[in-house]
């Protein structure tokens, strides 16, 4: 196995933790403490409680991992709507 090969695994997120990580219990059942990808930070996708995730992690710490996915669900989320637009007088 090379040195970049990552290992992909479904779960889902089932605490919030500080300084933008997640406590993640996987399929099998084993918790993971992983944060959220580049990509899901520059365009603020964000993670709940109860949310469905890809976690990457590489075979050397199965006990650390990247979000690099947020699954959909089909209920919309309760109050994640936009901003209102507060105009000048």
């Amino acid at each position: 196995m090379a040195k970049e090969d990552l290992v992909e695994f479904e779960g889902q997120i089932t605490e919030l933790l500080p300084e933008g990580r997640f406590r993640v219990r996987l399929e099998n059942d084993h918790e993971i403490l992983a944060y959220t990808a580049g990509k899901m930070k520059k365009n603020r996708i964000r993670s709940m409680v109860g949310d469905k995730v890809t976690v990457e992690m590489t075979p050397y710490d199965m006990d650390r991992g990247r979000i690099t996915f947020r699954h959909r669900d089909a209920a919309p989320r309760v109050g994640g709507g936009q901003r209102p637009v507060y105009r000048k007088r």
